[in-house]
């Protein structure tokens, strides 16, 4: 009974599988090809198969974005460049704002002009002027007797902003288009890098002009403008190839020692 049961096919019995023939598993190999995991996809007898469909870096291929031309104005890689500057190298582009007869800012600038300083030494200003200038009117007019009522004056923000980011954005591309029509060559990254630091003198200046003097204010304030507008007169003469240059170097200074008074008279009187 037991050797029965031992001999009898097991294809017969209930729930099981039959065995695979190896005939058959011979036919199987010789029909489909066999695996390789170092081939990835697998290859139809060195043909890709046209369905597969694989998926590239965005720097791959067509797909990706060039930083050139008009793409990289809106790449925020194009303007890394212009911010790779540490501690030692903004200090010293400060001191030399302040030494204005050195004349050799651009030479400094040349192989690296920066806009981090342009960015955040106006935005200082912008904030240092519309604070310390409510300051200075409550030192002026709060203190001076009881029946004047003083408030913080909001509005002082908004003009310095409006009139700070203006002028350091439009004044500089002013200069380039106007270069250019003379026929030098002009950077319009340098313009703003010179322009950006040529305000460091005024955000000193600032916290001088909350004494509430005149004489001593209209003084600080002639100062910082000279001062100022020396920089930017005598670097621009080193580094524009222009013959008469009477006009530009004229402009430039009106123009920073209007921002001077500009700040005496509308923040701190």
């Amino acid at each position: 009974m037991d050797n029965s049961i031992t001999n009898s096919p097991t294809s017969y019995l209930l729930g099981s599988v039959p065995a695979v023939v190896t005939e058959e598993r011979s036919t199987i190999n010789n029909k489909v090809p066999r695996a390789n995991l170092q081939t990835f996809p697998p290859n139809n007898n060195g043909k890709r198969d046209p369905s597969y469909q694989t998926f590239t870096s965005p720097n791959e291929g067509d797909g990706g974005q060039s930083s050139s031309g008009y793409n990289g104005v809106f790449s925020i890689s194009s303007y890394t460049q212009y911010f790779n500057v540490d501690t030692d190298v903004v200090m010293n582009r400060l001191m030399s704002s302040l030494f204005p007869f050195n004349g050799d800012f651009f030479q400094k600038i040349d192989a690296n002009p920066d806009l981090y300083g342009l960015i955040w030494i106006s935005t200082t200003l912008v904030f240092v002027i519309a604070s310390l200038g409510n300051c200075t009117t409550y030192l002026i007019h709060g203190k001076g007797d009881g029946s004047t009522t003083w408030a913080f004056d909001v509005s002082y923000i908004n003009m310095a902003a409006s009139s700070i980011y203006g002028y350091v954005v439009v004044v500089p591309l002013g200069f380039y288009f106007l270069l250019q029509y003379l026929g030098s060559k002009a950077s319009l990254v340098h313009f703003w890098c010179l322009w950006g630091y040529s305000l460091f003198t005024f955000v000193l200046t600032s916290f001088l002009l909350v004494i509430p003097v005149a004489f001593l204010q209209w003084t600080f304030t002639l100062i910082s403008g000279v001062t100022s507008a020396s920089f930017l007169a005598l670097n621009l003469r080193s580094y524009i190839e222009v013959n008469d240059l009477t006009i530009v170097v004229a402009s430039a200074i009106i123009l920073q020692m209007g921002l001077a008074i500009f700040i005496k008279m509308w923040f701190f009187s």
